[in-house]
């Protein structure tokens, strides 16, 4: 490992790389918050796919976004022509002082390092398994998962606090815009939601099929949330997920769908007023969370590190040998990390953070704890 380079201290203008999904560049957010507050006047750049280029007009940490469909990224998008000599020169016209590459530990920094490397950005920072020798400036080696699994939080906290950049505020950063909350407001009148009344967001979907909660599931969750516990229920998701939301409510036309209708900022807005949300361990639960609205939330086994961030939530998931597959289809075929998740667990907790008497998150995980402790997870605190 080469000493971390003092030339960080005069660091004005940084490019922070993260690459895949919204719930992965809001799960940065603290960390960029701590490289930006370290220096007077020092600016923040994102290099980001589309889904998390979305989220930057809502961070206050970040000036700039630059999106980049990486060919290495799971995210990508392979109908897009290669760009990579076009974002070199790009960067290298930006002048950049430095660059931080935030990765989970099953993927590699060294392909971003490479493009940060032609393009001349001088101080290049990243975790790294192996010897990058010149590629990074400022190797961090991983210990991860060889020696213990951080929550994704912190794993990009601690490489921020490698070159000298902390914070205080460790919250995840979304500020969600008064004029989304204005259409909000009006959309959930129009939709005769009772704002006095308790209401549930629904987020049944998720890019990775081993991160769905059964549909058949879904469907008795909400009805009785709705006909049981005469709670108001409105569906949130994107255009590809109608037909699933349609199948959930089938036959209960007082449930409320918003599939298709929403971009970020108004998708923020709906959240931010809800009583609760409900959703798979996908993007809308990390923006619950930054947003500090309380969630459920359907945590499929297939990776430790991902769970709500200092938010008021309850962890579901049914405890299987393979867990922590890392994979987005369930490999054994039975998916049963999730699907033997009862309906009447979920109602439980919805009704637990609705009295105030939920419990803390490595409470929730209280019956599986031999096996976190195994694994080195850290749980954020609540």
């Amino acid at each position: 490992m080469t000493m971390l380079n003092p030339g960080w201290d005069n660091a004005a203008d940084i490019l922070c790389i993260r690459l895949d999904y919204l719930g992965d560049v809001l799960m940065c957010t603290p960390a960029i918050r701590a490289i930006r507050q370290s220096r007077p006047g020092r600016t923040i750049t994102l290099l980001a796919s589309g889904s998390g280029a979305a989220a930057v007009p809502y961070i206050a940490e970040i000036d700039a976004v630059v999106e980049y469909a990486a060919p290495w990224m799971k995210s990508s998008n392979p109908h897009q022509a290669n760009t990579e000599l076009e974002l070199v020169q790009a960067l290298q016209s930006r002048r950049f002082d430095a660059a931080v590459i935030f990765t989970t530990y099953s993927q590699s920094a060294l392909p971003a390092a490479l493009l940060c490397y032609l393009a001349g950005i001088p101080l290049r920072l990243a975790h790294c398994r192996e010897n990058p020798y010149r590629i990074l400036t400022d190797w961090v080696p991983d210990p991860e998962p060889g020696k213990e699994v951080r929550h994704e939080v912190r794993r990009q906290l601690d490489l921020a606090a490698t070159i000298g950049c902390r914070t205080a505020d460790e919250t995840l950063s979304f500020k969600v815009p008064e004029s989304d909350l204005t259409w909000a407001r009006r959309c959930l009148a129009a939709l005769d939601i009772d704002p006095l009344q308790p209401w549930m967001v629904v987020h049944p979907g998720a890019t990775a099929p081993s991160r769905r909660y059964p549909a058949h599931h879904w469907a008795q969750v909400t009805r009785e949330l709705t006909q049981t516990l005469g709670y108001q229920v409105v569906f949130t998701g994107g255009a590809g997920e109608a037909m699933l939301i349609d199948e959930i409510r089938s036959g209960m036309p007082m449930m409320h769908t918003l599939a298709g209708e929403l971009d970020l900022g108004k998708l923020g807005a709906v959240i931010s007023l809800a009583s609760v949300v409900i959703s798979n361990n996908t993007g809308p639960a990390h923006l619950a969370a930054a947003i500090g609205t309380p969630l459920v939330d359907l945590y499929a086994l297939t990776n430790p590190q991902h769970m709500p961030w200092q938010a008021r939530s309850r962890v579901l998931f049914h405890d299987v040998p393979c867990r922590f597959c890392y994979k987005s289809v369930c490999p054994q075929g039975h998916h049963a990390c999730l699907d033997k998740v009862e309906p009447s667990q979920v109602i439980a907790a919805v009704e637990e953070l609705m009295s105030g008497h939920d419990r803390s998150l490595l409470q929730e995980f209280a019956p599986n704890r031999d096996f976190l402790r195994s694994e080195g997870v850290k749980a954020a605190s609540k």
